[in-house]
């Protein structure tokens, strides 16, 4: 990474700060700079008051300095305090936006990128250089920008102070001590200075590129020991932990993961003494130098020693300061690689072609015709990555109304057929049409509008009952009830202690209430049926149900699905009685269509396959 990009990347990374945090910027520069005036207050102040006190001065000038010094002291003092406490608002603020726009970008991106490994890696990276190192946005906010102010202020205030000392008038002074005040004395010392400032950068510089190679690497540990603590954390998991006593393999496992810490840790640490005790003695020479250098001149007159405080503290601080921003310029080139890793992901393009045309407002509820017609058009894909094909010409016609079955093995094309008609993945081949007309001509977002959608791996959230129901903070109360009186829960909401304001599950409230699997597609049904999307596709929506509920749904799956098009994906044959029409994969092609009673009656057909291989598992189980 070239010097240039990394002075960008940096650049950036503090606009996002400054949008994340809106006035961080600004109000972080006053801060440090107000950090940085401090010492030079007391520097300044106790330099006048030495004096003041070695020419004898009347004590009213004593006690207006003295009064003037704890004025500055406790303005300034009060002021860093106030901002210090607002900067504390804007830490917890920072941390809980800092992965904003991480978020936002998985929200947007498209799905194919949401379902890639690499996608994935490049996120848990981001997290863990984030809780081991900092590196990226946290170690910008909490560092960079407010000490870097402050250093640079630190130099501003201190050659301010210090200028003088270098022209100061010249005394006479016998043999060597004529050094102090001649133009080649000054030289050497500002050589020696600077050589002290370099040797200080190289260690920084040195620091910073050995601690990047010792932890390089390290973050698939950290990976695997934040995994491994989320599981002990996690309550829904705890019973497996005990059933399979994991617990204890799940401890040794992090306890390596922390001795490989540790060791690294060392290593770290043992590498950086070498360099501090340099630092260090560089730094104790240079002081003494600077003190011998202003206490000869003080001494031969050139200055009034009160001026001492004031050029040894300054110099002091100037020192400080360089060698801060020389520490700070060399880590923020190393941290401008996990800012790269950051702004990568934030970069990943949408690759999806977006539509503009408008989904047609068709369904009864606004007044239209309620016709929509699907047509898969000799579509094959194949996943990205991989060089089979998960579908192949597969060729089919539904109209809205419709009760359509997807029916076949593990891996023979069902769900992703049910990916690519909500446009989750575009075709490889071939097309996809809503009513004649291409489906990636239509905006994105009203075309995934008029799907319902009940995956088999679907999500509730630790939200209220109310809210899950319709995947909103604010809900229509009846609507909800109804939906989850169609889908069968109405029994157990009224066992819910606060109805639908009934939190889900403990991860935020002590009362929150835990529910069953089946309870839960429950809940989901009622989610899709909330929506009220033309389109309603549920896959395995009653894998976790009790036959007795598994009747009622079926019962009333007339009721529940009303005009709309109702998509079922199931591997129990027997539910798919009830559908108008029924699609049979296999190795990623459709090979039967029908009615069941038509497929059954195929000999040598799949479907056949199928239905007699369910039915006579029930059948050996009765007769046993």
């Amino acid at each position: 990474m070239k010097l240039k990009d990394k002075i960008n990347i940096t650049i950036r990374g503090f606009k996002t700060l400054n949008e994340l945090i809106p006035g961080y910027l600004p109000f972080a520069a006053v801060k440090a700079i107000l950090e940085a005036l401090l010492p030079f207050v007391n520097i300044y102040m106790s330099g006048l008051i030495i004096t003041a006190i070695t020419e004898k001065s009347d004590l009213q000038k004593l006690i207006v300095l003295a009064v003037i010094t704890v004025v500055l002291n406790f303005i300034t003092t009060m002021l860093i305090k106030i901002l210090s406490r607002i900067a504390n608002v804007k830490s917890s603020v920072f941390e809980h936006v800092k992965d904003l726009q991480l978020d936002r970008k998985i929200q947007t991106m498209d799905y194919e990128d949401v379902e890639d490994s690499k996608v994935h890696e490049m996120r848990a990276n981001i997290d863990i250089k984030n809780r081991s190192t900092g590196r990226g946005l946290p170690r910008l906010y909490w560092w960079y920008f407010d000490e870097g102010i402050k250093s640079v202020f630190q130099l501003i205030f201190s050659v301010s102070l210090v200028a003088s000392a270098f022209v100061s008038k010249p005394v006479h002074a016998d043999g060597i001590w004529n050094i102090v005040f001649s133009p080649a004395g000054t030289v050497v010392l500002i050589v020696l200075f600077i050589l002290s400032l370099v040797l200080d950068t190289y260690n920084n510089a040195v620091i910073a590129k050995k601690e990047a190679k010792i932890f390089e690497g390290f973050d698939y540990t950290n990976r695997v020991g934040s995994y491994y603590m989320d599981i002990l954390m996690d309550y829904k998991i705890g019973k497996d932990l005990k059933l399979y006593k994991l617990r204890k393999s799940v401890m040794g496992e992090l306890r390596k993961l922390e001795s490989k810490l540790i060791d690294t840790m060392n290593e770290w640490q043992q590498m950086c003494v070498g360099y501090k005790v340099i630092s260090a003695v560089n730094a104790a020479v240079m002081s003494g130098i600077i003190y011998a250098y202003v206490a000869v001149k003080a001494l031969l007159g050139a200055f009034a020693v009160g001026s001492i405080v004031q050029y040894v503290g300054s110099l002091t601080q100037f020192t400080q300061g360089f060698s801060g921003l020389v520490s700070i310029l060399s880590d923020i080139f190393v941290n401008a690689e996990g800012l790269k890793e950051y702004f990568d992901f934030v970069d990943i393009p949408n690759k999806k072609y977006r539509g503009t045309l408008p989904v047609e407002k068709r369904a009864f509820c606004n007044g239209g015709d309620n016709e929509y017609e699907i047509e898969f058009r000799n579509v094959s894909f194949k996943y990205p990555s991989s060089d089979v094909y998960a579908l192949r010409n597969v060729s089919m016609k539904f109209r809205i109304g419709e009760r359509l079955a997807v029916v076949g093995m593990n891996g023979s094309g069902k769900t992703t057929f049910i990916k690519l008609l909500c446009r989750l993945y575009d075709p490889t081949q071939g097309e996809i049409l809503l009513n004649g007309i291409d489906i990636r001509k239509y905006d994105y977002d009203e075309y995934m509008s008029i799907f319902s959608v009940v995956f088999q791996d679907f999500n509730l959230f630790s939200f209220s009952l109310g809210q899950n129901v319709a995947a909103s903070v604010d809900y229509d109360r009846d609507r909800a009830n109804n939906c989850l009186e169609k889908a069968g829960f109405e029994t157990r909401l009224g066992r819910m202690p606060k109805g639908l304001d009934t939190c889900l599950y403990k991860d935020f409230e002590e009362d929150g209430v835990e529910i069953s699997g089946g309870e839960a597609q429950k809940i989901a049904l009622a989610r899709a049926l909330y929506k009220d999307a033309p389109f309603i596709v549920l896959d395995e929506p009653t894998a976790a149900l009790d036959p007795i509920s598994e009747y009622e749904v079926y019962s009333k799956f007339n009721e529940i699905v009303g005009d709309k098009t109702a998509i079922y994906i199931s591997h129990r044959l027997s539910s798919c009685r009830f559908c108008d029409n029924i699609a049979v994969f296999d190795n990623g092609q459709i090979v039967q269509t029908g009615s069941h009673d038509e497929l059954v009656a195929g000999e040598d057909g799949k479907y056949y396959e199928l239905w007699y291989a369910q039915a006579k598992y029930y059948s050996d189980k009765k007769s046993n």
